[in-house]
């Protein structure tokens, strides 16, 4: 005996023990409509797409009169039919993966599967199992490459709003068809076309495989470019912080991955965007660009870069002593890349000008031994006397100086 439609939550598709009604009419059961509205923040009837203003929902006591007068009479939805209810989950999970590769209607299946992934570990569990991830990346990698309009780009992002709840860190194979090109070049695609929410499923699909060993280096061979600039870009974004915080974390893997991709970052415009951002940038994402300054700096091509660049000195000396140790070291790092492999009069004097060599000085007043304490000493002892016939060079600097040089 199948348990009657509307009996069934169109969220979880169980039956309602709890069932309540919201502004648009429809009813849900109570635990799935409030994660809905207060978990997710989502604004809209799960079931319509409806636009919600009011949030307030109302028990629907008549309908659980109906379920339970109904399943005292033997219907399902006791605890006993608990695997009826899996295996319903399961073919409806099925029904909708066939649908999504037969139908002409993709965004309607992605919708259905991204409700269903949403409030239910099991489903989503059930999903992998099915092989759901490979046909959804599959059908994703189709339809962008038949045409760019609207609804192509609409199944793409739900493509991204069923991928982005997956866990890789549990889910070897999930990890593995994820990092296939097929599905790189969606996530790119989405970074750089797509709505807000699609750009941030993408860039939580790359944070979540930056935190699973993602091999970067095959990755990047064929979306390097391209994907650097998409993440740049979202860095930038000030409206989405959590998007540009992962962007920026997404980023230190990637160039501490390889050599390679710091060059391909660096040809992106990497130097440039993380200089300009760095000055007004908190604690925590001015020490995520200063490390990526540091990686891009331990290259002949990102050092050359930030040389060229006018404000990199200044921008990287205003960080050191004034956001926190981790911030000083790197920003002692970044300087000792640059002055040594680029010791030119322009940069030695810009050193001086922005009070980097004032703040080197007072580091080396910190007790005890460190490697940057080291750096700082190396940094003085290379370019002391040039600092010193320097127009500009402060005398009372001058004892200092000779106390470094003769140690």
């Amino acid at each position: 005996m199948d348990y009657p439609l509307d009996f069934r939550c169109p969220i979880s598709m169980e039956v309602m023990e709890d069932p309540v009604t919201i502004a648009t009419g429809m009813t849900y059961e109570r635990k799935n409509i409030e994660k809905w509205f207060f978990a997710y923040k989502k604004k809209t009837c799960p079931a319509t797409m409806q636009s919600v203003e009011s949030f307030g929902i109302t028990p629907n006591h008549t309908l659980k009169r109906l379920i339970i007068t109904w399943q005292s009479k033997g219907g399902p939805g006791t605890p006993s039919s608990e695997s009826r209810k899996s295996t319903e989950r399961h073919d409806e999970i099925v029904s909708l993966l066939e649908a999504l590769e037969s139908s002409p209607f993709k965004v309607t299946s992605l919708k259905k599967l991204r409700l269903m992934i949403e409030t239910d570990d099991e489903v989503k569990a059930d999903f992998v199992q099915s092989g759901g991830i490979g046909i959804v990346v599959r059908i994703a990698s189709q339809v962008l490459e038949d045409g760019s309009d609207f609804s192509i780009f609409r199944a793409c992002e739900e493509a991204l709003g069923v991928l982005h709840q997956l866990s890789l860190s549990t889910e070897a194979k999930t990890l593995e068809t994820l990092s296939k090109p097929e599905a790189v070049k969606c996530v790119t695609a989405m970074l750089q076309r797509g709505s807000a929410e699609a750009r941030s499923h993408a860039i939580i699909i790359l944070r979540n495989m930056a935190q699973s060993e993602t091999h970067w280096t095959f990755i990047l061979q064929d979306h390097g470019i391209d994907l650097f600039k998409s993440l740049l870009e979202l860095v930038s974004d000030e409206i989405c912080t959590r998007a540009s915080s992962y962007a920026l974390e997404v980023l230190v893997e990637m160039l501490s991955a390889s050599k390679k991709s710091r060059v391909r970052a660096i040809e992106a415009g990497a130097v440039c965007v993380l200089v300009e951002l760095l000055p007004e940038s908190n604690r925590s994402k001015s020490e995520k660009i200063l490390m990526l300054l540091k990686l891009l700096c331990e290259c002949a091509e990102g050092r050359l870069a930030m040389v060229d660049h006018g404000m990199g000195i200044a921008a990287v000396t205003k960080k050191m002593l004034n956001v926190s140790n981790a911030a000083t070291k790197l920003s002692v790092k970044i300087l000792w890349l640059i002055s040594r492999f680029h010791p030119s009069e322009r940069v030695l004097e810009e050193m001086l000008i922005y009070g980097s060599v004032k703040k080197l000085l007072a580091l080396l007043h910190i007790d005890g031994r460190s490697s940057t304490k080291e750096k700082v000493i190396k940094m003085f002892k290379m370019h002391c006397n040039s600092w010193q016939r320097c127009p500009c060079f402060p005398n009372e600097m001058k004892d200092y100086l000779g106390m470094v040089n003769s140690a």
